[in-house]
Formats: structure tokens, C-alpha cells, sequence
């Protein structure tokens, strides 16, 4: 059966009530204080005016955003977060031109964006050594929560702001990723006029129109809509595969005062071809292939070993709102709600390996119909007073999501394809396929509570969270169901220092926790696994100048990690430890009116400190050195006015694959590191009396780099993209 069926699932745990009660006597207790304590009125004032400030769910007025709701769910000052950050605007991924939210982190510390190479099927990414195989994104404060082959892909057209938030964080979200979560914020709204279109060509015979409207729809901005769209079309890198994409998101929001906010957010997108996904052998990409007179050959870079038939398609719903009321100064409700309906239909034959003696590729088939529907609601209270020199902001919330996944799927061996000589046409499959038809349900409750204390300088960010989870699987061929349920308590503490030149060194200690499929060979299901993190760092936010600059140090460590079972090795045991250790540093800077600057250096140490099989070595796809630098110079005056030159240069280190079979079965192998070059050119039409309005090309891979992006088996490596050339026009009316 193919890895991606294995997916999380509920294991029941005999979990204490003891953290649940002392989480409801600290909320308790700091109510109880602030019932007893003075109103406070806070006003934010420059010569008698209120100063506007940059929302956390809204755009940033430059490429080095300043608040961030990620780490915290409420509108937090990134140097008050007590963990790592980073914020990718949407000038920054126009500057790009990116096509998908992975390719937005390409420039951003501790996560590795090229886990599946040139493909953009799904977004896919290793942080801080962790990777996934269902992704952990979240959009506007809601889980896309994945099953199987059913993923969410959110054009990075339709978003103001890409965040990630490095390291666990349970406390707010609950079952999640131990390296971090991906945050994604909607385009909302605006009661200025918008009117944007937009035209795109390129290499691979890419074409794209998209377009961006929205206003106010009555004099008094009680009433306004935003309208965005955008049809995509190109051939992927491998040969027989293309990308089709249709998405449009209306959007409305009703502000009948300025204490309250309603915004109606919708997404539909059909994808008739999302691209290749594929697995290439570690011989003709790694390493060459020894044809029988003794010449090294090398797959071409557009190589694909399946067949003219594979197709993968979805089809996307979504329908949802935000909604936030501030009663007075202290007290704030927010409700963000979504329905969600994925539709997915998989149709692959993928390569499993070279035969050495025949020089063909061996190859599998996956064909799977599915039908995900998910449900998901998080309701928050807010209150920010003051307990004598101590200002509080206190969130308590309610969150429950729930996902349905009807899968109809036959996994079944195919016909090899020669590597040196391939001829196409042949899907011949085994004949005795395996037939995997499952509904698989996931529920989550979470109640939870946080308390930011500033006091001075001093900002203790306290939380805890308890949650309550299931997980399903019913087989619908032997009308079997086999339901999990976990219960886990996570918290984290963090404190910063924040002197008045922005310098702000913080320490925290977070948790999270993420369910496990499956029994041991005695049917005894599995506890979740547990990870921890501490971290301690320092960032460099001076209020009157665009700059974020952040450094973080940190050890993470994932415990009850499956393992394979040393006596009976078709099942598993639950005694797999996996550390993660770095250094990230990351800045961001709009240094004068015309320069612009990010850099980012990742360290990462990684190992499986306790495996039966694996002890002692690195994790698949986790270089130990990344690093990137982009500047780009805007021109402002002389006759190249309005010119806007960019370059960039990503390094990515050497990383580690895995033998599955053979005499070195469980063992590493090497994969190179590469450095590719990216460059940009721009000009502002403003001068020609279209202001806001720009034409500009992008070119990707400069040189043309060769390289594998990484490896996660001997017989699963994914070539990196070649050079990509796109030219964008964008005019404003």
C-alpha cells in the first residue's frame, strides 16, 4: 500500500484531569483579579490623533511586516511573540512571483520548500527537520486539514500575508506538526476602490490572467466586497503533464460601527491537472546509470516514468466567515467559521525503484476517488486590563473541527519502463490490485487558555490547552471500523524583554502533540506522540524604521515516535525519538525608499536519537545548512526612474536519503547540495499615468542549475526546477 495511506489517527491515552484543572484555576483566578481591578482605557495617540497600525490580518505597508496573529491569535507586535516568526507579505511574493504558498517560504529561515522538487501538487515542507506527508496549513485561523491524497492548494494570488511559526504549538491549534504551522491570512475586503488586472506569460507555455477588485458599496463604508480571480495554464517540467488552475473568491464584509466587523470569505477552484508527482530512482539522479558498455547516464530533467493516463484533479469549496465585536475597551468576541468540500481524483503510475541488471524502472499504480468534506469553528473571548502595574490580554477559546474523508482507492503493481529507453503507452497493470475503500473521520475539541502579562519591559506569554480528539477509519469492505480517541493537555510559557530600541531577547518552552495510527502486534492502539521544544533568541524590531531582524537558538525533541517492532517486524512499537537542534537567523528590511533586502541562515542538527532500526541517523530531507539573500534597488530619480532591479541566491546543503532494500537497507545516502540564482526587473508605470500599474520579468534558476532537490528513498528522488522565465503586467485603474 502506498505511504500516503498512512495518515494520524487517534490512540486512546490514560490522560490526567489534574492539567485541565489547573488550567480552569488560572483563568479563573486572573477573571477573578480583573473583576477586582480599575477600568483601563488604552489610547495609542500622536499630537491628540489616534496612530493607525498595522493589523495582523491585514496588508503591511512594507516587506518587513510588524504583527503577526500566528504565534498568539491575537494581534501581536512580532517582538512580543515568544516564539520564532516570519511573515511573507504579499509585496514580497509579487516581487517573486511565486505560484504556490511553498514557494513563498523559498527566502525564509528553517524550512526546507523542495521536500517533492519542481512539483507544486501539494505544499509540502520540512521545518526544523520535521516534514509531513499531509500538510499544516492553516487559513485564516482554521486547520485545512488533509486526508490520503485529499490536500488544499491556496493560490498565493488570493493572499495578503504567508506566515510560518517555527516549532510546536498545541496550545493553540492542537494536533500539529512538531516543526510548525504554515498561516495563511485571506485578501479581505476594502473600502477603497480596488480595480487590478493582471497578465502573466512564460516558459512551459504558461499563460495567467487574474484580477482584483473591491470597495465600498455604500458612502458610508458600512457595506464592502472584494472580487478575485485568476485562470492559470502551463506545462509542468515533466514531459505529459500539465497544470490547469480556475479560482475565483468573492468576498464581503459588513461594518455597521467601528466595534464590529463581519467578513464573508469564499474560495472555489477547479483544478482539471495539478502537474507530475512522481518518484525518480537515486541511480540516473544521484548518481548516474551504468549502461552494459560502462557510460554514465543521467534521467533527463524532464524525465517521467509514468504514463500519458496519470491525472490528478480537485476541485475546491470553501465557505466561511470571520467575525469580531469589541463591547468597550476590555472585552472582544471573534467567531472564525468555515465549511470546506475537497473533491480529488488520482490516477498514477509512479516509479518504486531501478532494476540494475535491466535498466528498467520498476513501477506501482495508484488510482483513488475522494470526497472530503470538513467543518471547522473557533470561537474567541478576549479582554485586555490591568491587574496594578501588569496589563493582561486574555484569550479563552472554544475550537472544534471536524473532517470526513470517503476514499475509494486500488493500489496494484504496473509494467516497468525502460530508464535509458523508455516507450510509453503500456498501463498494463498486476491484475490482483488491493482495494482500500475507507471513511476515514477526524473530530478535535480544544478549550484553551492564554494570558500575555507586560509588565515594564517584561512580557510572560502563559497558555495551556486541552483537547479532546477521534479519529475513524471504517473499512467499508468488511464493514469493519476501527476509532481512536485521545485526550492530551499541551501548555507553553514564554518571556521577552523589550528594551525601547526594539532589541527584545525572549526564552520560551512549547508542546504539541499528534495522533498515531495503528496497534502493536498485540492490537494495543498507540498513545499520541508527544514533542517539546525550548527555545531562546532574540529579535530587532526598532519602531520607527521597517526592519525585523530575529535569531533563534532551540532544541526539539518528538518522543513515542513508531518504530519498527525487532520481534515481529510487520508491526510497530512505540519507543522512536527524533532531536532536532538549530540556529536561524533571518532578516527583513526595507532599508530607504529604494532598497529592499531579506537574508536568512538555517542550521539544523537532526537525528533519531532512539530507533530500533535508525538510531543514530539523520532524518531523510533536512539539510544541515541553508541560506538565502535577495536585495532589490528601486530607481526614483534620473531617467531610470521607476526601474526596479532584483537578485537573489538560495544555498541548500547536503541532505541525507534513505536505502530501503539491500545490503544497506536503513542506512543513509548522500545527496548534493546546490546553489541556484534568481533575478528580477520591474518598471513602475506610474509615469505613464498609471499609478500603481508595473510590467516586469522574473527569472528563476538563472543558470539553469541542475540538481536533485532532495531524496526521501533509494527509489523516491525529485529532480529541482529548471530556469523559469515569467513575465508579469499589472495594471491599476
Amino acid at each position: 500500500m502506498n505511504a500516503r495511506n498512512s495518515n494520524p489517527c487517534s490512540a486512546r491515552a490514560a490522560t490526567s484531569r489534574r492539567p485541565l484543572a489547573l488550567m480552569i484555576s488560572l483563568t479563573l483566578g486572573t477573571l477573578s483579579a480583573q473583576a477586582l481591578a480599575e477600568d483601563t482605557v488604552v489610547v495609542t495617540a500622536n499630537g491628540g490623533n489616534t496612530v493607525a497600525q498595522e493589523s495582523a490580518w491585514g496588508p503591511a505597508p512594507t516587506i518587513a511586516a510588524k504583527h503577526s496573529a500566528t504565534g498568539t491569535k491575537t494581534d501581536t507586535p512580532i517582538e512580543k511573540n515568544p516564539q520564532s516568526v516570519s511573515v511573507v507579505t504579499q509585496e514580497e511574493m509579487a516581487m517573486h512571483a511565486v505560484t504556490s504558498v511553498k514557494g513563498a517560504f523559498n527566502y525564509t529561515a528553517g524550512v526546507l520548500t523542495g521536500n517533492r522538487g519542481s512539483s507544486s501538487v501539494i505544499d509540502a515542507l520540512s521545518i526544523r527537520g520535521f516534514s509531513e506527508t499531509n500538510t499544516n496549513q492553516y487559513l485564516d485561523g482554521l486547520k485545512l486539514q488533509g486526508d490520503n491524497y485529499s490536500e488544499f492548494a491556496i493560490d498565493p494570488y488570493f493572499l495578503e500575508r504567508a506566515e510560518l511559526l517555527r516549532g510546536p504549538v498545541s496550545v493553540l491549534y492542537g494536533k500539529s506538526n512538531p516543526g510548525g504551522v504554515v498561516s495563511l491570512v485571506s485578501k479581505r475586503p476594502t473600502q477603497e476602490t480596488l480595480r487590478e488586472v493582471q497578465f502573466q506569460m512564460g516558459t512551459d507555455n504558461l499563460f495567467s490572467t487574474g484580477f482584483d477588485f473591491g470597495g465600498s458599496l455604500d458612502d458610508d463604508g458600512v457595506y464592502s466586497y472584494r472580487l478575485t480571480g485568476l485562470a492559470r495554464s502551463a506545462d509542468a517540467q515533466q514531459d505529459m503533464n500539465k497544470e490547469k488552475r480556475y479560482t475565483i473568491a468573492p468576498s464581503f464584509s459588513w461594518r455597521p460601527d467601528a466595534n464590529t466587523r463581519f467578513d464573508l470569505l469564499t474560495y472555489f477552484q477547479n483544478e482539471p491537472e495539478t502537474g507530475y508527482y512522481g518518484w525518480l530512482p537515486r541511480q540516473g539522479t544521484v548518481v548516474g546509470i551504468t549502461r552494459p558498455d560502462g557510460s554514465s547516464y543521467k534521467l533527463p530533467t524532464n524525465f517521467d516514468e509514468g504514463e500519458d493516463s496519470n491525472k490528478i484533479s480537485r476541485n475546491t469549496k470553501m465557505v466561511g466567515y470571520n467575525f469580531e465585536h469589541s463591547f468597550n475597551d476590555t472585552w472582544t468576541v471573534r467567531q472564525n467559521l468555515r465549511y470546506a468540500d475537497l473533491r480529488t481524483n488520482y490516477r498514477s503510475i509512479y516509479g518504486f525503484g531501478l532494476d540494475e541488471d535491466t535498466l528498467q524502472i520498476n513501477r506501482n499504480s495508484a488510482v483513488s476517488d475522494e470526497k472530503l468534506n470538513q467543518f471547522a469553528v473557533d470561537n474567541q473571548v478576549q479582554a485586555k486590563f490591568a491587574t496594578g502595574a501588569v496589563d493582561h490580554t486574555l484569550l479563552m477559546g472554544v475550537d472544534y473541527q471536524r473532517t470526513r474523508n470517503d476514499i475509494n482507492a486500488a493500489f496494484d503493481s504496473a509494467e516497468p519502463i525502460s530508464a535509458v529507453n523508455p516507450q510509453y503507452g503500456n498501463d498494463t497493470l498486476g491484475g490482483t490490485p488491493f482495494i482500500y475503500q475507507y471513511l476515514n473521520k477526524q473530530e478535535q475539541t480544544g478549550l484553551y487558555t492564554q494570558d500575555q502579562m507586560e509588565w515594564n519591559r517584561w512580557v510572560l506569554t502563559l497558555g495551556g490547552r486541552y483537547d479532546y480528539a477521534m479519529t475513524s477509519a471504517l473499512n467499508r469492505n468488511g464493514n469493519v471500523e476501527e476509532k481512536n480517541h485521545d485526550q492530551a493537555f499541551t501548555w507553553r510559557g514564554g518571556l521577552n524583554y523589550v528594551f525601547d530600541n526594539g532589541i527584545a531577547p525572549y526564552f520560551s518552552y512549547s508542546e504539541s502533540f499528534i495522533p498515531t495510527a495503528g496497534t502493536t502486534s498485540s492490537g494495543q492502539t498507540f498513545d499520541p506522540s508527544r514533542a517539546k521544544q525550548y527555545e531562546a533568541g532574540i529579535k530587532y524590531v526598532p519602531k520607527d524604521r521597517p526592519i525585523v531582524v530575529t535569531g533563534a537558538i532551540y532544541q526539539l525533541t518528538k518522543t513515542k515516535n513508531l518504530t519498527t517492532d525487532p520481534n515481529n517486524v510487520n508491526f510497530s512499537v512505540q519507543s522512536g525519538e527524533i532531536r532536532s537542534r538549530g540556529v536561524e537567523l533571518e532578516a527583513k528590511a526595507a532599508l530607504n525608499a529604494n532598497i529592499n533586502m531579506t537574508a536568512s541562515y538555517t542550521y539544523t542538527d537532526a537525528e533519531y536519537t532512539e530507533d530500533t532500526t535508525l538510531k543514530g541517523r539523520t532524518p531523510v530531507q533536512v539539510p544541515k545548512h541553508m541560506a538565502t539573500l535577495w536585495g532589490d534597488y528601486t530607481f526614483h530619480e534620473t531617467a531610470l526612474s521607476g526601474v526596479t532591479l532584483g537578485a537573489g541566491v538560495r544555498y541548500i546543503g547536503e541532505s541525507k536519503g534513505l536505502y530501503s532494500t539491500g545490503d544497506n537497507i536503513n542506512q543513509n545516502f548522500d545527496v548534493a547540495g546546490y546553489t541556484t540564482v534568481d533575478a528580477a526587473l520591474k518598471y513602475d508605470l506610474g509615469r505613464f499615468g498609471l499609478p500603481g500599474s508595473s510590467v516586469g520579468v522574473n527569472i528563476n534558476n538563472l543558470f539553469d542549475r541542475e540538481y536533485v532537490a532532495s531524496c526521501y528513498r533509494d527509489y523516491a528522488c525529485y529532480w529541482g526546477a529548471e530556469r523559469q522565465i515569467v513575465g508579469t503586467a499589472t495594471f491599476r485603474f
